[in-house]
């Protein structure tokens, strides 16, 4: 399936250079998440109790912006009072703490306005955070879905307590740990064979206002390749060769893991939409992709925060 992500492209090829080569959450950022942290019962109570801690608050996938970008509200702040459920993200370089705050969507804490930042998702909040809080606003985001939706063990259904400071959940009844999961899934661009058109294809839930790369979830007892291999012909009809990696990206929407590859294709005349899920397959050529990255046509493409986004420009740029 397409990567699901509807968003603008960017305006130009000057925003293009400044905001998509880089990526989104690109190469170099590194959250340290103080893993032995984690093991410290204390750990919580202590940053909160601590003015430098930053505080990320998450309400239903979305983080607080303001405009000079993502907001941390210092620990001991009155917006925190209700919060449901803290967990530990890890620590700045200074050696500063770094927490979650999870919240219900509406908080009477800010009822005042007082408080009112723009609540943003994953796709509004990454191409216009850095490096290091993109990454943070990932993670954030990921461990805020399943704090939220794992209360109870799935294999009895009894309660099940948080540990490791938010990252672990133990069944009272059964026993069982149970961790935040993972769903690891292909996102690929193929190409001709001379290497001069892209194949995208439209999603029908889009109705047909945007083009991307084609994915799919892996499914039991499959290797990444096999689930190129498999969800391109399902999807596309088309045979692939020459599989080279490119780059991944977490995507919790709600608990994603994008690998993202390129490849070409065997047979060109063979691509079709399945008639379902994809309504239309295009190749593009450079030229069209060129005018799609500018926004000028001729499709719609996946906004700037994909990895989807990422590997369209990769392959225009060769």
């Amino acid at each position: 399936m397409p990567e699901t992500v509807p968003e603008p492209v960017a305006d130009d090829a000057a925003a293009l250079d400044a905001a998509v080569l880089d990526g989104v959450v690109p190469e170099g950022a590194s959250l340290d998440r103080a893993g032995e942290w984690r093991e410290d019962p204390d750990a919580i109570p202590r940053l909160r109790a601590d003015g430098r801690t930053g505080v990320l608050v998450v309400r239903e996938r979305r983080v607080p912006l303001g405009d000079d970008g993502l907001i941390l509200v210092p620990a001991g702040d009155p917006v925190l009072a209700r919060t449901r459920e803290w967990a530990l993200l890890g620590r700045r370089p200074d050696g500063t703490g770094l927490l979650l705050a999870l919240q219900d969507p509406e908080d009477d804490t800010d009822a005042d306005g007082s408080w009112a930042p723009r609540w943003s998702d994953l796709r509004e909040a990454l191409p216009v955070v850095d490096a290091a809080d993109g990454e943070l606003v990932v993670a954030a985001i990921a461990l805020a879905g399943w704090l939220r939706d794992a209360g109870f063990c799935p294999a009895c259904g009894h309660p099940a307590e948080l540990r490791q400071n938010g990252w672990s959940r133990h069944c009272v009844s059964c026993g069982r740990e149970h961790f935040p999961r993972t769903d690891p899934a292909v996102i690929v661009a193929v190409q001709s064979a001379d290497g001069e058109r892209l194949l995208l294809g439209a999603n029908a839930q889009w109705k047909g206002r945007f083009h991307s790369c084609f994915a799919g979830f892996v499914e039991a007892g499959e290797s990444l390749e096999t689930t190129v291999h498999r969800e391109l012909f399902e999807e596309a009809g088309v045979r692939v060769r020459d599989l080279r990696y490119f780059a991944s990206q977490p995507w919790p929407f709600p608990r994603s893991l994008m690998v993202g590859f390129h490849a070409t294709a065997v047979d060109e005349q063979a691509a079709h939409g399945d008639g379902e899920e994809i309504i239309d397959v295009r190749w593009l050529t450079r030229a069209e992709i060129g005018s799609a990255l500018a926004g000028s046509g001729p499709v719609g493409l996946p906004g700037a925060a994909s990895i989807a986004h990422r590997l369209i420009v990769d392959w225009y740029r060769r």
